[in-house]
């Protein structure tokens, strides 16, 4: 059946200003898609040597002779990367895409005005952290399909270390498809000094995320949770499936609790991160009990981790880890040493 002008019309319009909507075959119901994505962007730097000897490096003068050709060139890669972030149901890319390892908001400002995303118009939610290394998290929001109502960001505090700095986490609290959901961006501590010896540490950023979820539920009990980021440990390790209480099987998720979609994908051998040859799948998308069985008016419908051809290396020693910006000590004009993840939420479209 061919379309007239007028429906092709519309249904321009509408990919143009919404999720795609799809049909179930079986039940005939019309659903939306919303895309709900990850990117640690790897030492996303300017130019500027603003905080003394912990971004030397990542300065004209520094050792990586970080200048504006690699900074631009790494806005240019970073944002081609996100606009392959499309599937047929999300035209248009994903609703949210927290990110981390960003120096600034003006890095991110930059970003958002790359060629290649340029007409998604994203908005940006930044927070400058009291990280060492001046690193923080980020949220960038397609507005057209989420809206924000409320940011508030959260201190990890160690009372046994009390110079302990960090990433703080960043809560976005807004309206997708017009139903309450809360976005939790996370940069959990990493491993240095050892993956046992530093556990406590993000065990201790697990909690915290715990509590952000805990003190939403008092709020509004139907309320959808993601927590998202960077978590430097894998889907098994104590702080994400003891801690947070993220589970292995949909099936198993308790009320007020979490299911885990990347934990079956690492038990495949999927990951996010390679570490001397190894996958990791430090870079999750953690849904709530609401998001599982739908009750806040948006459901999980599948996850992903966008390891694309072009992300990976695709020659030499290090053939099929993710292509970063600098190896060896050399820069390789590269993405990320990181790749992309990111879940889908649908939601019914009542006629």
């Amino acid at each position: 059946m061919k379309l007239n002008r007028l429906t092709a019309l519309a249904l321009t319009l509408l990919i143009g200003v919404s999720a795609c909507l799809c049909v179930n075959a079986q039940t005939r119901k019309q659903y939306r898609t919303f895309g709900v994505a990850f990117y640690n962007l790897e030492n996303l730097f300017d130019t500027i040597n603003n905080n003394g000897k912990y971004d030397k490096e990542f300065s004209p003068s520094g050792s990586n002779k970080w200048d504006g050709k690699k900074y631009w060139s790494k806005i240019k890669n970073l944002s081609y990367a996100i606009s392959q972030m499309t599937t047929k149901t999300t035209p248009i890319g994903p609703a949210v895409i927290g990110v981390s390892e960003i120096e600034n908001i003006t890095v991110l400002q930059d970003l958002v005005k790359a060629d290649a995303i340029r007409e998604w118009n994203l908005q940006i939610c930044h927070h400058d952290s009291p990280d060492a290394r001046g690193v923080d998290v980020g949220l960038l929001y397609n507005p057209k399909l989420f809206r924000v109502i409320n940011v508030t960001n959260h201190r990890l505090v160690v009372p046994e270390l009390p110079k302990f700095k960090t990433r703080d986490q960043m809560c976005v609290v807004g309206l997708m498809g017009g139903r309450r959901i809360a976005i939790i961006v996370n940069h959990w501590p990493s491993r240095r000094g050892g993956e046992k010896e530093s556990s406590c540490l993000r065990e201790a950023a697990a909690s915290l995320s715990r509590s952000i979820a805990d003190s939403l539920y008092k709020i509004d009990p139907k309320m959808g949770v993601v927590v998202m980021g960077d978590l430097n440990d894998d889907p098994h390790n104590k702080s994400v499936a003891e801690t947070l209480g993220a589970v292995k099987k949909i099936e198993n998720t308790p009320d007020g609790g979490f299911f885990n979609p990347f934990w079956e994908k690492l038990d495949k051998g999927i990951g996010s991160y390679i570490y001397r040859g190894g996958w990791d799948l430090f870079d999750q998308i953690i849904v709530n009990k609401n998001l599982v069985d739908g009750a806040c008016g948006l459901k999980y419908r599948g996850a992903e981790v966008l390891n694309k051809q072009f992300l990976l290396q695709s020659d030499g020693k290090y053939r099929g880890y993710p292509h970063r910006t600098f190896s060896g000590g050399a820069w390789t004009n590269g993405y990320s040493d990181h790749l992309p993840t990111e879940i889908f939420l649908v939601q019914e479209v009542v006629k």
